[in-house]
């Protein structure tokens, strides 16, 4: 390695995982490696349609484990439904849970983990480092490749009755085993795809340029932003590409180790707002916001972004900032045009008259404390109205 690097401490955290083909299959083995008896198994139903949920049942009947299934999950997981997958959890005395499905589904589970062991409303633990007892053992098997909540220190709950995404981060959250299985990835549309690969991608660009960085996580980053570039495309083009599938989940994997560790910016603070407020998918929030948030940031992390457009075939050596600004943003438009993402923030349902309010929550989000460029209400305004 050559030139600086980052010699102040920093910490790493990840939890055990197994990446490959057929990983899912070690469900029952290891539910009882950590001491699974009654297992709530948290899903959706989106996933009950799958043949992956008959599958894991018939592997935890193999193993006399008895489980418990809850499904009750949606997109952007609902503060009331946490609570619901407690009584569940309650009612049959269950002592671990194992989350299958997306971020949704993991970030529940979570929240199911945290109130059974701390005994409050998932409302309470809003923030960061809020939860004092770690939760019951969790699994988690992830089915879509972009959220990383199988690997991450975060938990996003909607807070139905304030319209908004707020964000638990806690050591306690992180799980710990995550069977993480490309084949899993089948099961998605090409759009899902997108959304998610696009979630992945922001995740990988805002631990990069966050201000809590280190030299671990700039290199899951950096390689995560590759590997999207390379085979997301292809990933939707052609589904069933077992080697572009797996390097799309390894991407995941990659970002969500650099953003659990070095936190994440402005893009999320604002999509966590808009789904919060209009329920609007997270990922193609991302997808819309990223470019805009590149060119809020980008005086603050010249040489970061330098490298990253780079990646993106744009000459970074004799081309201005200007110029390499303006082609990032560009090839950033391109890339998620190309995956099938044409929608505007207008589009989505975004008009003028609440983006004050949508700001309003949004500055208050966690993720704004590592943006390299540190925003003010006025400032997400902006980026709101350019998104628009």
């Amino acid at each position: 390695m050559t030139g600086e690097i980052l010699l102040s401490p920093r910490k790493f955290v990840a939890p055990e995982f197994v990446y490959g083909v057929d990983s899912r299959l070690m469900v029952g083995l290891y539910c009882k490696k950590i001491g699974g008896r009654r297992i709530l198994l948290v899903t959706d139903k989106g996933i009950e349609q799958t043949p992956w949920l008959k599958e894991i049942e018939r592997e935890l009947v193999k193993h006399s484990l008895e489980y418990y299934i809850f499904s009750g999950v949606s997109p952007n997981p609902r503060d009331f439904e946490v609570m619901e997958g407690l009584r569940v959890y309650e009612e049959n005395k269950c002592n671990l849970i194992l989350a299958i499905g997306g971020g949704s589904v993991m970030d529940c589970a979570k929240g199911i983990g945290i109130v059974s062991s701390n005994q409050g409303h998932i409302l309470d633990y809003e923030g960061v480092d809020r939860v004092c007892k770690p939760g019951p053992p969790l699994l988690c098997i992830p089915t879509t490749g972009g959220t990383a909540a199988d690997v991450s220190q975060f938990a996003i709950i909607n807070n139905t009755a304030q319209r908004y995404k707020f964000a638990i981060i806690s050591k306690a959250v992180v799980p710990d085993i995550a069977l993480i299985d490309p084949v899993v990835l089948t099961s998605m549309d090409g759009f899902l795809t997108a959304c998610t690969g696009m979630d992945a991608l922001s995740h990988a660009f805002e631990a990069y340029v966050s201000n809590a960085n280190s030299v671990f996580t700039d290199l899951y980053a950096l390689e995560a932003i590759g590997l999207i570039k390379e085979n997301l495309h292809t990933s939707i083009t052609n589904p069933f590409d077992m080697q572009a599938r797996g390097k799309v989940m390894l991407a995941s994997l990659y970002a969500g180790l650099a953003f659990s560790n070095a936190s994440l910016g402005c893009v999320h603070s604002l999509a966590h707002s808009l789904g919060g407020y209009l329920d609007l998918p997270h990922g193609e929030c991302n997808a819309i916001l990223l470019p805009h948030v590149v060119d809020f940031n980008f005086d603050l992390a010249v040489d970061k972004y330098k490298r990253v457009a780079g990646i993106f075939g744009i000459d970074n050596t004799t081309a201005t900032h200007m110029q390499i600004k303006n082609q990032l943003m560009e090839s950033l438009i391109t890339f998620k045009k190309s995956l099938g993402i044409h929608t505007t923030l207008k589009s989505k349902g975004v008009t003028s008259d609440i983006i004050p309010l949508l700001a309003s929550k949004a500055i208050n989000d966690p993720c704004n404390a590592t943006n390299p460029r540190p925003p003010a209400k006025a400032d997400l305004e902006v980026i709101y109205k350019d998104a628009m």
